[in-house]
C-alpha cells in the first residue's frame, strides 16, 4: 500500500452531516473495566483502531475471553480476580499511551511478573509518572534508566492505600491510580488537577466505590476496594477528538456548515469548542442527553465570515490538549496574533507536537515564535498556498498526519504527507469521511 498521501485539491464549500468513530478513551476504558466485571459485557460502536485492538489483545493475554464482530464486542468477565496467565508474559501496548498507563493500575496485585512494551513512539514517552505512584502501593514497577518502556511489573497480594497528588492534569495517571485503588484495602486519596473524568463517571455509573469532590483547581477523589463489578453494556458515543478535525475544516471553509452526530461532549473534553467560539466560529449543541454519566449531543458548526485571533486562556489547556495541533490552523487564518502558553505537555505526546505545530505553519509560510511551552502565531486571513509541502519523520503521530491533510484541504498547495497508515492507531475511517466532503 502506498504510504504517502498526495493532496492537490482544496475543499469546496459544503453542507454535510457525518458520524465519526467511537470514542477512543471510552473504548479502552470499557475493555479494561469489563474485563474485571462478573458476566458478559457488550459494546456497540467500539472504535476498531490499533490502540483499541492492542487493549483487546492485552486482556486476552490475561486470560479473558473476548469476541469481536465488526463494531460489536463481547467480553466474558470472570470477576475482579479473574485474570489467569502464565509467568513472564509480555503485553505489547503498541502506540497506546492510554493502555500502557492505565493497565498497570489493574496489575499491581499480579502474582507473576509482567512486561509491558510498546512501539518506537510509545517507547520514547515518560512512564516514571506512572511507576512512581504505583510503587507507593508496594508494587515494583521498574523501567529503563531513562524512565521509558519496557516496564516490568511485579505486583503484591495486598497493596496498601496511598495519598497521591496528580499535578500534571493527566487523566492517564489519575485513572491508573484509581484502578490500583479499587484493588486495595483501605482508602486511596487522590488530589488531581482538572483533567478528563471518564474513569470517574464510569466508576460512578457502575457503583464502584469512588467519591469525587470538586474544588476550584483540584478534584479530591477517594477510592475504596471494589467487591464486585456487574457486567454492563455500552453504546460508545462518537469521539470529540476525531470530530475536531472536521470542526476545523468547517471553520476554515467559506459558506460551509456541518452536523456531527452523537458526540461525547464531556466538559473535560470540550476545550476546542470554547476556543473556536472565542475565535468567531458558530457552534451549537443539539439533542443533548446524558448516557451512563457522559454528556452526548449533535454538534452543529457554521463557518464564520472572519476569524479572530485569540490569547488562549490556559483554563482550556487540559480540555483541548489533543486538539491544539489542528487549532493552530485556525489561528493561522485568524486576523491578528494568537498566543497559546503553558503547553509543554504537548511535547510529551506521540511526537513533540508543539514543535510540529510550529513546523507545519512555517512550511505554510506562517510566522511563529515558539518556546518550550508556548507558541505565538501571526495569522494571515488571506493565506493561500500554491507550493509543495512535504510532511515526514514525525514518529507516525496520527494527529500530525490528520492536521496536515486538513491544512492541505483548507489552504491549497501540493502536499506529500508520509505514513498515512498512522491514522490506524486512532481513526482508521478518517480518509473515508474526508472523501465524503469531496463529493
Amino acid at each position: 500500500m502506498q504510504k504517502i498521501l498526495i493532496n492537490k485539491e482544496k475543499i469546496k464549500n459544503f453542507n454535510k452531516t457525518i458520524r465519526v468513530s467511537g470514542d477512543k478513551s471510552l473504548s479502552i476504558r470499557w475493555i479494561l473495566i469489563a474485563s474485571l466485571a462478573s458476566g458478559i459485557s457488550r459494546s456497540r460502536n467500539l472504535l476498531i483502531s490499533e490502540d483499541v485492538l492492542a487493549a483487546i489483545q492485552a486482556i486476552k493475554k490475561l486470560g479473558i475471553k473476548i469476541i469481536l464482530n465488526n463494531k460489536e464486542c463481547k467480553i466474558y468477565g470472570k470477576g475482579l480476580n479473574g485474570y489467569k496467565y502464565k509467568k513472564n508474559i509480555i503485553i505489547n501496548a503498541k502506540n497506546s499511551g492510554t493502555l500502557a498507563r492505565l493497565l498497570p493500575g489493574l496489575l499491581i496485585n499480579s502474582t507473576h511478573k509482567i512486561k509491558i512494551i510498546g512501539d518506537e513512539s510509545l517507547s520514547k514517552r515518560d512512564f516514571k509518572r506512572i511507576a512512581e505512584p504505583l510503587n507507593k502501593f508496594g508494587a515494583d514497577l521498574s523501567l529503563k534508566e531513562n524512565n521509558k518502556l519496557p516496564m516490568i511489573i511485579n505486583g503484591l497480594k495486598n497493596p496498601k492505600p496511598i495519598k497521591y497528588y496528580e499535578n500534571r492534569g493527566s487523566a492517564q495517571c489519575k485513572s491508573s491510580v484509581i484502578f490500583a485503588g479499587i484493588r486495595t484495602n483501605g482508602t486511596t486519596l487522590i488530589k488531581a488537577k482538572k483533567s478528563r473524568n471518564h474513569t470517574e463517571l464510569l466508576c460512578n455509573h457502575l457503583k464502584i466505590p469512588i467519591t469525587v469532590t470538586k474544588k476550584k483547581e483540584l478534584d479530591i477523589i477517594k477510592v475504596k476496594k471494589a467487591k464486585k463489578i456487574k457486567s454492563f453494556n455500552y453504546n460508545i458515543p462518537s469521539d470529540i477528538s476525531s470530530s475536531a478535525f472536521f470542526m476545523v475544516l468547517t471553520s476554515l471553509s467559506k459558506n460551509s456548515s456541518l452536523k456531527i452526530k452523537n458526540v461525547n461532549i464531556n466538559p473535560s473534553r470540550t476545550g476546542i469548542i470554547s476556543i473556536l467560539k472565542k475565535m468567531g466560529v458558530q457552534i451549537i449543541f443539539e439533542n443533548k442527553k446524558t448516557y451512563k454519566g457522559e454528556k452526548i449531543a449533535n454538534i452543529k458548526i457554521k463557518s464564520p465570515k472572519k476569524l479572530k485571533a485569540i490569547n488562549c486562556p490556559t483554563k482550556f489547556n487540559t480540555s483541548a490538549i489533543d486538539e491544539f495541533l489542528v487549532i493552530f490552523l485556525v489561528a493561522a487564518k485568524a486576523n491578528g496574533v494568537s498566543f497559546f502558553k503553558n503547553l509543554s505537555e504537548l511535547n510529551k505526546k506521540e511526537s513533540p507536537r508543539l514543535k510540529w505545530g510550529s513546523k507545519i505553519l512555517n512550511l505554510m509560510g506562517v510566522k511563529t515564535i515558539t518556546t518550550e511551552n508556548s507558541i505565538k502565531i501571526f495569522g494571515n486571513p488571506n493565506l493561500k498556498l500554491n507550493k509543495k509541502i512535504v510532511i515526514k519523520n514525525y514518529r507516525k503521530d496520527h494527529r500530525v498526519f490528520m492536521t496536515s491533510l486538513i491544512a492541505a484541504l483548507s489552504f491549497g498547495g501540493i502536499w506529500h504527507i508520509h505514513d498515512k497508515d498512522s491514522i490506524n492507531t486512532s481513526f482508521p475511517d478518517f480518509l473515508k469521511i474526508i472523501n465524503e466532503f469531496k463529493k
